[in-house]
This record gives structure tokens, sequence and C-alpha cells, in this order.
């Protein structure tokens, strides 16, 4: 028992320095334990060296772990630059956000050598060290780990420091994701093998939900995201994509509304989803899909980069501090361009500054568009621009509520007034149909909606809403009616997604068609 245990704490990856019970460190007790270790973990062989560097296994078990991590000519462990065995299992197990003291310039550079046959290393956005020089980069040049270091962490001395020190850890993660891999691995190999350690060995998680929107800045920048192994669906998913370059692997990068995850594709066009808000499950793809959304919007992996400035904007907005969102979304359209949803948060929060011009020239030039990817075209941008709302208004409705009670009603009275004074704001109608709904209080959002209906029939997204609450409420016939609604406004898309044929199946059984 004592074996074992010893063992389990070697092979611990959350333990900076193994504290071991004393045992005799006889030769079969030494052999026993080597012969179990994980041949494929550098940091288990590290460990393993650490508590017996005498003995031929633990020499044999630090050229392992050099071999997994790509030094070549191993034969004397020991001629390798003076690095601390701790300072290794430091950096192969990053569990601290804290950049061990005596590392230097001299062994970041010695490190970095180990991924010299890394995919990355051919992309010229990996030999740049400007901002300036990574934001003239074409999408096929971009490195996109140094491109969001640069932006995150500068270009001042210290930073490249920092940028180096994250990308050996980047490094390191990948020769240990290669370790992995069987002999004669495909691209899925590939894929699992990252799953794994980031999920499994790591343990990567989302954050919880009560401190996701407060710090969603610290849970998207990548260095953040490997500091804190937690990350929001962005910084998870930028994860993936630094180390699939790295592995030479290419994946895909989807972007539903407010929210991102990637995907790989093979030659025959079969989809892997890779959900990193779920440890990396294969999603259907039709689950992203829903009323409003009838197509997955693409991303590029230069587009990434401007995604972390719109997630931090959105923090500054949440905030209220409009004038640093407006920045920020600057420098996201240096990277995004020609995005009408970027330019839709920006013209809002100028309206939000009381900037009047720059607020009605981006909504106005937006007033008439819908893309491919909805169903249904925004209707604040037409009721501001009818003036069925205005700027305090519009904030009401970006709101954010949390678990209590206490919040959903507090927006719900704010709506409310503003809906005296603008009865025909439907987003405001829609938001407090929602409030009402998170209450429990299905009949007060069924009459709100009903007069949302007056305005707006065409909406099919209200008239869902309507044919589902109905259903609730064992009104069948209406609930039929409204899916009938539904149906037909998105019959002209060619849309029809699994909301509605679960809905569909419901009422056919509660009341079959020929019975109405």
């Amino acid at each position: 028992m004592r074996i074992l245990f010893l063992i389990i704490l070697i092979g611990s990856l959350f333990s900076k320095n193994p504290d071991v019970p004393r045992i005799e460190k006889n030769k079969k007790n030494i052999e026993k334990i080597f012969k179990t270790l994980d041949k494929k973990s550098a940091l288990k062989n590290f460990a393993f060296y650490n508590l017996y560097p005498e003995t031929k296994e633990g020499k044999l078990a630090l050229k392992k772990a050099w071999e997994i991590l790509g030094a070549e000519k191993v034969d004397n462990p020991h001629i390798l630059p003076k690095i601390d065995i701790n300072l290794m299992i430091d950096l192969v197990n990053k569990k601290s956000s804290i950049i061990p003291e005596d590392l230097t310039f001299e062994k970041l550079d010695f490190l970095s050598e180990l991924g010299k046959n890394l995919k990355n290393r051919k992309l010229k956005g990996y030999n740049v060290w400007t901002l300036e020089e990574v934001r003239n980069l074409t999408v096929a040049e971009i490195d996109l780990s140094r491109a969001l270091f640069l932006e995150d962490l500068g270009e001042a001395e210290d930073a490249i420091y920092k940028i180096k020190y994250y990308e050996v850890i980047l490094d390191l993660m990948t020769l240990q994701i290669l370790a992995k891999l069987p002999d004669n691995f495909n691209d899925i190999d590939i894929l699992n093998a990252m799953n794994e350690y980031i999920f499994h060995d790591l343990r990567f998680r989302y954050p919880p939900h009560s401190v996701d929107v407060a710090q969603i800045d610290k849970f998207t920048f990548l260095s953040s995201v490997m500091d804190s192994r937690r990350g929001v669906c962005l910084g998870v998913s930028t994860l993936y994509l630094v180390l699939s370059q790295r592995l030479g692997i290419n994946l895909e990068i989807v972007t539903p509304p407010g929210h991102i995850f990637v995907r790989y594709k093979d030659s025959e066009g079969k989809i892997t989803n890779i959900e990193t808000t779920a440890r990396g499950v294969n999603y259907p793809s039709e689950v992203y899909l829903g009323i409003d959304t009838k197509k997955l919007k693409m991303a590029n992996i230069k587009e990434v980069v401007g995604h972390a400035f719109i997630n931090q904007a959105s923090l500054f907005w949440n905030k209220k501090d409009y004038e640093t969102a407006i920045n920020l979304y600057k420098k996201a359209k240096i990277y995004v361009i020609n995005d009408n949803e970027l330019n839709y948060f920006m013209g809002l929060n100028y309206l939000f500054l009381n900037k009047q011009e720059e607020a009605r020239e981006i909504l106005q030039n937006l007033k008439n568009y819908k893309d491919e990817y909805s169903t249904s075209k925004d209707t604040i941008i037409d009721d501001y621009l009818n003036n069925n709302t205005d700027a305090e208004s519009i904030k009401k409705i970006f709101m954010s509520v949390d678990e209590s009670r206490k919040s959903i009603i507090e927006k719900q009275k704010e709506l409310s007034e503003v809906l005296k004074k603008y009865p025909k704001f439907r987003a405001g109608m829609m938001q407090l149909a929602n409030t009402y709904l998170q209450l429990g209080r299905e009949k007060e959002a069924f009459n709100i909606l009903e007069k949302y209906f007056e305005i707006d029939r065409e909406d099919p997204v209200l008239n869902y809403y309507l044919s589902a609450i109905s259903f609730q409420r064992y009104d069948y016939l209406n609930s039929w009616k409204y899916f009938k609604n539904t149906k037909k406004i998105l019959d002209k898309q060619n849309h029809n997604p699994h909301a509605m044929k679960e809905l569909y199946n419901a009422l056919k059984i509660k009341c079959p068609e020929k019975s109405i």
C-alpha cells in the first residue's frame, strides 16, 4: 500500500513537488515503481528522477523526460543546461501564475529550442516582435499566440520575457500531447489527445457563472487562461487554436450568437465539434442552431484576436465605461474587418455616450441589414431610428440579472417604466416578458407578447414563444396557431430547427391536428 501511495503521489499532475513518505529505497521497490511509471509523461519522469537521482532507473527517467520534450542527443542528460529539475516540474505542471525567479532568458531560449520542429515555427508571425508587424500579417501568416501575447502584454523587454515564458509553456504542452499519440496516429487521435490533456491532465474548466461575466477578460486572454486553468468559450477555444498551430492540425472557428467553439473537418467533410465549455464534447451541429439562428458563422484565426477585444469591451460596457468599450472595439476592428455585429456594438456604445451623430451614422447603415445567419433582423435599430425608443431605454435592455429574484424584479420595474413611455419598443417587450418567465408567471409574459404580436406578426422568435407558452398553459389551439405562423416564416428561409421539431412532436401527442 505504501508503494501504491508513492506511485499516486509521483503521478499527480497537480502537486508542485510531491511530499513522498520516506521508504526504504531498495532496488526491487524502485524497479517496481519505474515499471509502472507513465512513459509518456514528462512530469512523472522528472518527478521520479527527482526522487531517485542516483539510481539507474532515475537516470533513465530523466533521459525519457527530455526525450518526451524533444531534446536530442540525451545519452548523457547531465550535459544539458543546468536547469533544476524542480524548475522543469514547475514548467511542465504550470500550476502557478508566478514565473520562476531563476528562469533566465538563456534558459528560455534553450527550452524554446525543444519546440523547434513544431509547425508554428514555419509561420511568418512567429518571427515578428512588434504590434505593427503583427497587425500587417495575413491570415495565413499569423501566429495566434504571438499576436495575442503582444496585444495583451506589449512590446517592452519585460513583456518579451513573459511572452517567451508563456510560449515555452505552450511548447511543453504540445510536446506532451505529441508524446501521448499512438504509432501511425491520425488527426482524430490528435484531437483526442488534446481533449484528454487539457481537460483530464491539466483540468481546465469553465469558470463559475457568477464570475464569468464580471471577470470575462481574465477568462478570455490566453495568459490569464493558462495561469488560472479557467476559461470562457473564447479563452479555451483560443488554447485549442494555439496548440493546433503547433501540432499542424487545422481547426475551424465557429461563432454562433454569443458563443464560439472550434471544430475539425476531415477530407470527406465529416465534422467533429469541440465544445470547449463541456470538456471537448462533440455536440451535433444542429444543437447550435435555433429559431433565430439558421446558419453557423465562421471566423478566421486572425479574427480571434479581435474577438478577445470584443469580450473585453463587454466588461466595460457592463460597467458603463462606454469610452473604453469603444476604444476596445476600435482595436477589434484592426482584426475583425467589416463585421456588422461589431459595428452594431460600437453604434450602441456611441449612443450610450450621447454621441448621437456617430451612433446614428453607424445604425443608419445597419437599418435594413439582415445577415445570412439569422431569420430576422434586429428590432432595436428600427425602433430607435423610428423614435420608438431612446438611448436610456435601450440601456435597460442590457441590464444584467443574476440568480436572485431581486435583480429580476429590479429589471422588470425598469422595463415597465420604459414601456409606459415607448409602448411599441419591441425589444423592451420581449425582455419584460422574459423577466416574467424567469419568475414562472407565464400569463403575464403571454399578455405582453400578444401586444408585441399586434405590432410585428412576422417575428419568428415571438411566434415560437407564443406557441411554447400556450402549450405550457394547455392552450393547444393557440399553440398550433402560433406554431404554424412560425413554420410559415421559417419555411420561406428553408429553416427547420430542432426546437420546432420538438414542439411539433409534443403538440401531435397532446392535440393531433385532426382533432382541431
